[in-house]
């Protein structure tokens, strides 16, 4: 496994007064600063935004034929289907949806095909089935915007199809249907392109009914399961739709969430974007990968509270079971890797995994070797595989590049899928690890902290809670990833069985208690005593009546002072607020100059630098102890820089406390 790289911001942050002086905590005003929020009413708008938000459904090209369409079926007591997806995003849509079309009298049948047998999208097989049942009007939700023969096929049958979806779509190749609605289409003028297949759904539905308001009270939550599930940025609209979502959950949820928060023992009362991406979403995939999406649609729509427990319970199960599954085809794939660990794209192959479960176990694999990955189901001669990208490199492209091995693929970027024979195997291994040498990416660091920490009353318990008035937390809205660095680690002892870290640390007159899940000192290298950097999120712990501040760790190091050594040695003036925490007094001057013997010479780059730091002395001050003598003359070169910079002699005392640098250093403190 490789080391992260990370980043960490020296430059002193700038706390924007108009934000203060509005009322936001100086850490909340920081984080907005640092997202470019600069006054208060774009504050207010991003953290308060309401109604006004929403846009209106008719905007959407072809929405007025949708709902003309719907309209006609409902006065004349039609069979409807609608057809979904098996992931999240396609069961609350197709529940929603549903449900919407059942409070009007109609006969609606849901349909979501079956992730093994049928795979993604419409399908000829699942069009006749529907015409068997009565069926003459099929609504898509989350998908359908490439099914140009499936709509033709539908058409014949005599079928009406109102298709709506909001992934990418050809302009030249657009189903011939009753109405298609995608606000990706070309002319269309809805301002949210980043809508949820269920966000569209929710907006055929208040077209449908004229009453925003009402749809919203009804579907919201649904709304916001789809859309943290999928993804979607949660900013503008989005960010509305899941917080007005998760209030409902709050105080009215649904007889299936109910069942599911209580099945996962989570407090309803406190809910959060958190919530539906690590306890909700988790549970009703299980089921799409498993092939029985329908117990999810099933109890998303259930109105007793009896059969949701029942049905919350037997999804609990499943993902229990796909846990199971995932971990058992992580470890075999480890296994086969740690013989020959790979330098390019990991490619493995099985007729033992799961197709339902690859996808996880891919993106696991990414993230531990840092390096693109592709499982492989095989059954027979053919094989279906998941892919994940790493560290920006282009999947989609790749597999474009490598087509000729293969029988089918899709997707995008950062993830696809594709089909391949069993005898091409080894030729598309060979051709990816090819491209992949000739377009690696240029390495990001893997660890990118917005803001440094070096004074502990940011983290008061004041400043932490303010923090919540940016959740929901998700794509285009994260959590603010915070870090401290050269820290003293008083205790470190594992929790939870073994399976998680409990760790105390000193910043300045600080103490703070902090948790690392998933992760162990011996994982880390790491004991009592040592320094070190922590990457971290912050958050407010209650238990018993004792209210404080935890440090979620996102990643924990020893103490690296390279990326600062260099900035100090390099006279980058910029850092200095993040270098005042190592000013230098007398006697460390004294120190280092009785240290210095006749030939002595300055390294020639920070690690030969960093090397020859004194014991017991923070790399960072030896550095800016050099620079220092350097300024007043005692350390000269013959290019006037720091490194091989030798000892010389002054006319006089030097003055260090007047010197430049110090000056600045102390002007932090």
């Amino acid at each position: 496994m490789k080391t992260k790289d990370w980043t960490i911001p020296y430059t002193r942050p700038a706390v924007p007064d108009s934000l203060v002086s509005a009322g936001f905590s100086p850490l909340l005003s920081l984080v907005l600063s640092l997202r470019g929020i600069k006054t208060s009413e774009e504050a207010e708008a991003l953290l308060l935004g309401g109604m006004e938000l929403l846009g209106d459904p008719m905007l959407m090209l072809d929405m007025d034929k949708a709902k003309a369409r719907i309209l006609r079926a409902i006065d004349g007591g039609e069979t409807v289907s609608v057809y979904g997806d098996y992931d999240v995003d396609g069961i609350t849509s197709t529940c929603l949806l549903t449900d919407y079309l059942r409070s009007k009298g109609l006969n609606c049948l849901p349909y979501i095909p079956d992730r093994n047998e049928e795979g993604y999208g419409l399908n000829c097989g699942a069009i006749d089935f529907l015409k068997s049942r009565g069926v003459s009007l099929i609504v898509t939700v989350d998908c359908g915007i490439t099914a140009v023969d499936e709509a033709a096929y539908a058409r014949s049958l005599g079928i009406d199809m109102v298709i709506t979806d909001h992934h990418e779509c050809r302009p030249d190749a657009l189903p011939d249907v009753e109405a298609l609605i995608d606000c990706k289409r070309e002319g269309d003028t809805y301002p949210n392109k980043d809508l949820a297949g269920v966000g569209v759904a929710l907006k055929l539905v208040c077209a449908c009914e004229g009453d925003t308001t009402a749809m919203l009270e009804k579907y919201a939550d649904l709304a916001a399961v789809g859309t943290v599930a999928d993804v979607m940025p949660l900013t503008g609209e989005n960010r509305f739709l899941v917080r007005f979502g998760l209030e409902r959950m709050s105080v009215a949820p649904r007889p299936g969430i109910d069942a599911i928060l209580k099945e996962s023992g989570i407090d309803n009362k406190k809910l959060s974007s958190s919530t539906i991406g690590f306890a909700i979403a988790p549970r009703l995939n299980a089921a799409g990968r498993l092939g029985q999406a329908s117990i999810a649609a099933r109890l998303l729509m259930s109105r007793d509270i009896e059969t949701a427990a029942a049905l919350a319970h037997e999804l609990c199960e499943l993902n229990r079971r796909r846990q199971s599954i995932e971990t058992d085809i992580w470890q075999e794939a480890n296994a086969i890797i740690k013989e020959n660990v790979p330098q390019g794209p990991i490619v493995l192959a099985s007729e033992k995994w799961h197709q339902g479960v690859i996808g996880i176990a891919a993106s696991r694999l990414a993230e531990q070797y840092s390096l693109p990955a592709v499982i492989i189901c095989l059954n027979g001669d053919n094989g279906k595989g998941s892919c994940r990208s790493y560290g920006g490199f282009n999947l989609f492209e790749a597999l474009s590049a490598c087509s000729e091995y293969l029988t089918g693929f899709g997707g995008h970027a950062l993830a696809a899928g594709l089909n391949i024979r069993r005898d091409m195997l080894g030729k598309f291994r060979q051709a990816l690890s090819e491209y992949y040498r000739k377009n690696c990416p240029v390495p990001q660091p893997e660890v990118r902290c917005d803001l440094l920490i070096t004074d502990p009353s940011l983290l008061s318990i004041e400043n932490v809670r303010s923090l919540d008035m940016l959740e929901p937390y998700g794509n285009a809205n994260p959590r603010p990833l915070m870090c401290v660095c050269g820290v003293h680690l008083d205790s470190a002892s594992e929790v939870g069985g073994g399976k998680h870290l409990r760790m105390r640390i000193r910043l300045g007159g600080s103490r703070f208690e902090c948790i690392f899940f998933s992760h162990t000192a011996a994982q880390l290298g790491i004991r009592d005593g040592d320094t070190i950097d922590m990457a971290f999120t912050p958050q407010i712990n209650e238990f018993h009546n004792n209210v404080s501040v935890q440090l979620v760790a996102a990643a924990v190091r020893k103490h690296d002072p390279t990326q600062l050594c260099r900035a100090i040695l390099a006279g980058d003036d910029d850092v200095n607020w993040a270098a005042s925490v190592y000013c230098p007094d007398r006697s460390d001057f004294v120190r280092v100059w009785r240290a210095m013997d006749n030939d002595f010479a300055v390294g020639q780059d920070t690690g030969a630098v960093i090397r020859q730091c004194l014991p017991g002395m923070a790399p960072e001050k030896y550095c800016l102890c050099l620079m220092v003598l350097r300024e007043t003359g005692l350390l000269r070169s013959g290019d006037g820089g720091i490194y091989s910079a030798r000892c010389a002699s002054i006319s006089g005392k030097a003055d260090l406390e007047s010197t430049r640098l110090i000056r600045s250093l102390r002007s932090f403190r």
